[in-house]
């Protein structure tokens, strides 16, 4: 098992009021993606738990162009891998934040 974690700066704080959303399911080529709302407004933090061994680097490109992308401030994730490729990251991550953007009902 091997555990991977990037912090990244972002140019704003993500939109939306829910305190956390979860997207998922820890299988064999997907993975599990919680959020939660507990950085300050221009941090990101993501956690990795992984199977998967030496993939440091694909995972790291993966989550840089998904801060770049989204700028997802004031957020840390947590992920479980279960052998996902990086589209599949890349879509659960983008899932995780439109869950999060909405607002609390």
């Amino acid at each position: 098992m091997e555990t991977l974690s990037y912090r990244h700066r972002a140019q704003q704080r993500m939109a939306g009021s829910k305190s956390m959303a979860i997207i998922g399911v820890v299988a064999s080529g997907n993975l599990e993606v919680l959020a939660e709302r507990v950085l300050p407004d221009t941090e990101c933090q993501v956690d990795i738990s992984t199977a998967a061994e030496g993939f440091g680097a694909v995972w790291e490109a993966v989550v840089a162009d998904f801060v770049e992308r989204s700028s997802p401030g004031g957020l840390k994730f947590s992920i479980n891998d279960g052998g996902a490729r990086p589209d599949t990251v890349a879509l659960r991550l983008a899932q995780a934040v439109r869950l999060i953007e909405e607002n609390d009902r």
